[in-house]
């Protein structure tokens, strides 16, 4: 996100569920978790991770969440700041996606109304 008043490089990046403030999305939600898993760990390099450590992340959960494990409880973060600390940035790709579907941070138990949810999300709720 920029704000042209502030300058013409952007300010925050909305990570959705995708990177999270100590942790990263869960892969299991929807689908091979193996194949998100790895699809993650591309988005992750390629598109998050070269980006300003400045950069102000805003995901799109944290502690509490069933959303993925480990997650900090404070909002925010920033690109530099989850680079240097959180554990998950520092695993290569096979390690990630070991990580996430059979290792300490998955599988995680999926929440309760989950086919609801992914209709809704599919655009097919009845």
């Amino acid at each position: 996100m920029t704000d042209l008043r502030r300058g013409p490089d952007p300010w925050f990046v909305l990570t959705g569920d995708t990177l999270f403030v100590g942790a990263v999305g869960r892969p299991d939600l929807p689908g091979d978790a193996a194949a998100s898993a790895a699809e993650l760990h591309r988005s992750l390099h390629e598109k998050l991770l070269p980006l300003a450590d400045e950069l102000e992340v805003y995901p799109a959960h944290f502690a509490g969440s069933p959303c993925g494990a480990g997650m900090s409880g404070k909002p925010s973060s920033t690109v530099g700041f989850e680079r240097r600390f959180n554990p998950m940035l520092t695993l290569d790709r096979d390690a990630l996606v070991a990580a996430l579907t059979e290792g300490s941070e998955g599988p995680l138990e999926k929440p309760a109304g989950m086919a609801t949810i992914l209709a809704v999300n599919r655009g097919r709720a009845r």
